[in-house]
C-alpha cells in the first residue's frame, strides 16, 4: 500500500501538468485566431507608408493593430519587431508567428514583416502582410519573391 501512494501522487501531478499545458495551448490558439481574424479584416486596405488605419497601412502597422486585438503590444517598426520573441526557422513556423524579410538592397536589413496565417503542406505557408503594390493580402512564403528574401520568423505568443 505504501508503494502505491507515491505512484498515485505521481499520476495526479502528471495529470495536472498535462492539463495546464493543454489549457495554455488552447489559450494561445484562441489568441492567435483572434489576431489572425483581425488582420484578415484589413484585407484590401491599401498600402500607406507609416499608416495604421483602414485608409492605408504599412506592414508593421497591420501587425501593431492585429496584435493589439489579442492584448499584445508590438513596437511600431519591422526592425524593432524583429527583436521580439524566440527566433524560428522556416520549417518551425506556426500560425501567429511573425516573418521577416529583407526586401531592400541590403540583404541583411529587415524591411518587411508579415504574420503566418496557416500551413498547407510542406511548401505552402501563408502569411498576411501589407504589400506596397497590393495592400493587405495573404501570400505563400514559398513564392519566388518572398522565399529568396525570407530571413527568419519570431514567435511572440
Amino acid at each position: 500500500m505504501r508503494q502505491q501512494l507515491p505512484v498515485f501522487f505521481c499520476l495526479i501531478i502528471l495529470v495536472l501538468v498535462l492539463g495546464s499545458c493543454s489549457a495554455r495551448k488552447k489559450a494561445r490558439s484562441r489568441k492567435v485566431n483572434t489576431i489572425i481574424q483581425t488582420a484578415r479584416s484589413y484585407t484590401g486596405t491599401p498600402y500607406r507608408w507609416g499608416g495604421t488605419t483602414r485608409a492605408g497601412m504599412d506592414c508593421s502597422g497591420l501587425l501593431v493593430n492585429s496584435f493589439q486585438a489579442g492584448g499584445i503590444k508590438l513596437p511600431r517598426t519591422s526592425h524593432e519587431q524583429a527583436k521580439l520573441g524566440k527566433k524560428v526557422g522556416m520549417k518551425e513556423l506556426q500560425k501567429g508567428d511573425l516573418v521577416f524579410f529583407a526586401t531592400g538592397k541590403k540583404r541583411r536589413k529587415i524591411t518587411h514583416v508579415g504574420m503566418v496565417t496557416g500551413k498547407k503542406g510542406k511548401d505552402r505557408i501563408m502569411f498576411i502582410h501589407s504589400s506596397s503594390s497590393l495592400g493587405v493580402v495573404e501570400t505563400n512564403i514559398y513564392s519566388s519573391y518572398f522565399k529568396k528574401r525570407f530571413r527568419y520568423g519570431r514567435r511572440v505568443i
